[in-house]
């Protein structure tokens, strides 16, 4: 797994993990107590395993914004991204790239172009982002996975 999908993770499971210590707080100073009487399991600590586990596979958008990664890390992001879109079973996708001196433009075209879950790809509409992001029709996943 890439490194930037496992740093977004690990916020998000952090991010979580902060929301559910303030909810439970929250409980406990309205409960009058430390809410001692609530080991049992009837807290719902059981259930957050589960969620944890959901938090490991967030659903995947059928946009991505290069501009919070570092220019070196792009051609491996949007490689990963596009595999990872092909196999959730995504028809398009759109990569938001901006519009600048166009080497990032560049660089994931080049991606593009020789990724064989691409069936093909064009700049934008003018309302989708124009020159600045590129829309990406992907081949159907593989059934033999």
């Amino acid at each position: 797994m890439l490194g930037w999908l496992r740093r977004w993770r690990a916020a998000r499971a952090a991010r979580a993990a902060a929301a559910g210590r303030d909810r439970e707080d929250h409980e406990a100073s309205a409960d009058g107590g430390d809410g001692g009487d609530r080991d049992d399991g009837a807290d719902g600590s059981g259930d957050e395993a589960g969620e944890e586990g959901a938090e490991d596979r967030p659903p995947l958008a059928d946009e991505l914004d290069l501009h919070t990664f570092l220019p070196r890390e792009c051609a491996d992001v949007v490689e990963e991204y596009v595999r990872a879109a092909q196999e959730a079973g995504l028809p398009t996708v759109r990569i938001i790239h901006g519009k600048g001196k166009g080497t990032l433009r560049r660089t994931v075209h080049a991606v593009l172009a020789r990724h064989p879950a691409v069936r093909s790809y064009r700049l934008a509409e003018g309302h989708r982002g124009s020159w600045g992001a590129t829309l990406v029709e992907l081949k159907p996943a593989p059934e033999d996975r």
